[in-house]
């Protein structure tokens, strides 16, 4: 039996919500305090936009529970990764994410800039990065023997349906060639869970659902705000746990299916203890199957009638206009028609202000949660 925590939470006692979430998760029974531990922050976007990236307040309190809970300073880690066509650099400062580790003094780590990364002959089977990666599979040597801790948000994806704690190694784990593997995405995460089970000591996640994104996510989203903090390390229970909170079937999601097939984790309702609320007195029907112009675009070269053409498109000198198509249609177009004023609306909301609350500079207080709320 698998434990998810799920908890109800609001702008005043968020960081006391995340911490009874991780508790209730039985999170130090899986981490060791000992050794060093990487808080995985994802950045979907180099614009704020509700639900896309790792929220301030998320990364705020896993830290503060950790240091709380006897975690010391020294160990921990934010760990950011990088893609071709989103900055984690202005990212983390537009999600104000270094404030918040500056504030505690946690070193903040680029993966792929920082760090040495190195060949790993993963132990288990993959269902396909050998094929991928014909010249072996290389992962940053510094997440090798750490304990991991991933701070993904509650949205859906064009390619996975859902993206959660599983889909939140795709960028830490895998070198600059990761959109190699998106024709066989599903694939990938689960031999990601497998060498995340080898080389971590400790795995575990928690999930914001204070803002959840619906339909062509990770980005081109519908916003609502849902108040909820998800916490677990069975990281399969945790994205089955998510399904099912959006209206979802678990075993209809590829990935989900073959994770469980392969005895990594539980995606069986009836074999995950869920603590706090019941998923059922807060499940929606999200919305998933929309798509935008440029995932269109992609699912034709991946599984539709391009399919021939995507190594010519994507694996040699030409691929970077496909990074170029994306930019332009994100930050050019989407985000200025659409996003913009979307992440407005939302600032205006008790959320979007304890946003605001939180420093852009690294070197301002953090706030506390209450005073986010005191300006109606």
């Amino acid at each position: 039996m698998s434990t998810v925590a799920l908890v109800r939470t609001q702008p005043e006692s968020v960081l006391d919500d995340i911490a009874d979430a991780m508790r209730r998760a039985g999170y130090r029974d899986h981490l060791n305090p000992d050794v060093e531990t990487a808080l995985k922050i994802n950045v979907s976007w180099h614009h704020w936009y509700p639900a896309c990236s790792t929220a301030p307040w998320q990364l705020d309190g896993v830290t503060r529970t950790l240091l709380a809970d006897g975690f010391p300073v020294e160990t921990l880690f934010g760990a950011h990764n990088r893609t071709v066509v989103v900055s984690a650099r202005v990212g983390e400062r537009v999600n104000k994410h270094r404030p918040v580790l500056a504030a505690h003094g946690v070193r903040n780590v680029h993966l792929y800039e920082d760090e040495r990364w190195v060949r790993y002959e993963p132990q288990g089977r993959m269902l396909t990065l050998h094929d991928v990666y014909p010249e072996g599979v290389r992962i940053p040597e510094r997440l090798i023997g750490t304990n991991i801790i991933h701070l993904p948000t509650m949205k859906t994806h064009v390619f996975t349906t859902i993206t959660g704690a599983m889909k939140n190694a795709f960028g830490g784990l895998l070198f600059e060639k990761r959109h190699f593997c998106h024709a066989t995405i599903h694939e990938t995460l689960v031999d990601l869970l497998t060498i995340q089970k080898e080389i971590h000591k400790g795995v575990f996640a928690v999930v914001d659902g204070t803002f959840i994104g619906e339909g062509p996510g990770p980005r081109c989203m519908d916003v609502y705000e849902r108040g909820l903090m998800l916490a677990g390390a069975d990281q399969v229970a945790v994205d089955a746990t998510i399904a099912r909170l959006m209206g979802l079937d678990p075993f209809e999601i590829p990935f989900l299916r073959l994770a469980h097939e392969a005895g990594l984790g539980t995606a069986d309702a009836r074999e995950i203890e869920v603590v706090g609320v019941d998923p059922d007195a807060v499940r929606w029907q999200a919305r998933t199957a929309r798509e935008t112009f440029a995932s269109r675009g992609q699912k034709l070269i991946y599984w539709g009638p391009l399919k021939p053409l995507e190594r010519l498109l994507l694996r040699t000198v030409i691929a970077p206009w496909s990074y170029a198509a994306s930019r332009a249609y994100h930050d050019v177009y989407w985000w200025n028609v659409h996003g913009r004023r979307r992440a407005a609306d939302a600032l205006r909301g008790p959320w979007g202000r304890l946003f605001e609350q939180y420093p852009v500079d690294d070197h301002r207080p953090l706030p506390h949660p209450e005073a986010a709320t005191a300006r109606r």
